[in-house]
């Protein structure tokens, strides 16, 4: 059986996941991430539901300009991703590579805003054992944030040869983490 026989075979293996940008194991790894955001969402949800005037108190405490901030800065980051992804599938390694650093740099902006935001929290006397929203305030958008630092290692990777599978692999997560804080955004800051 000849190199592209096998090359054919392995990729007729992945079914509706061909035809996704990026390696089909990366979509693997977001399907299950968006499960596991979507689970925590739900518990945050039904907690909501149960606990109102706990969450409505823990809200109040919550900044929410600060938020919004960070949402229009990891969109921003996510448009220089895919930016990014453009130019690689156009060879242009140099730019792409430019797209890459400034999304990677957009993203440690969110770090730097949520950080700012978690000790203003904290400050206020909010932790994890404090009430039941923000438990689950910390551990979503804690596990929001491990994901961001996971993306800028992602894209520090695929920048090295920033070729056009390689940055639409690290673009398609990167869009992940982006898709997921505005999912939370609104459940956590807006609605009431």
């Amino acid at each position: 059986m000849s190199a592209l026989t096998c090359e054919t075979d392995e990729e007729e293996r992945w079914g509706v996941l061909d035809g996704l940008p990026g390696d089909p194991m990366m979509w693997v790894l977001i399907l299950s991430e968006l499960v596991a955001f979507g689970l925590l969402l739900s518990a945050f949800i039904v907690a909501r539901a149960v606990n109102p005037t706990v969450f409505a108190a823990g809200q109040a405490v919550l900044d929410g300009p600060l938020a919004a901030l960070n949402t229009i800065v990891l969109v921003t980051s996510g448009w220089a991703a895919a930016r990014a992804a453009a130019a690689a599938r156009r060879a242009s390694v140099r730019n792409a590579r430019r797209w890459i650093a400034l999304a990677m740099m957009l993203g440690a902006a969110f770090i730097g805003i949520k950080l700012t935001e978690y000790g203003n929290e904290i400050a206020s006397g909010a932790s994890l054992e404090s009430s039941v929203f923000f438990t689950l305030y910390f551990l979503l958008t804690g596990f929001h944030l491990l994901h961001v630092l996971l993306g800028i290692v992602i894209l520090a990777i695929v920048s090295h040869h920033a070729t056009s599978g390689g940055v639409e692999t690290g673009a398609a997560f990167w869009h992940m983490v982006d898709l997921v804080w505005i999912v939370i955004f609104p459940i956590l800051y807006l609605v009431r």
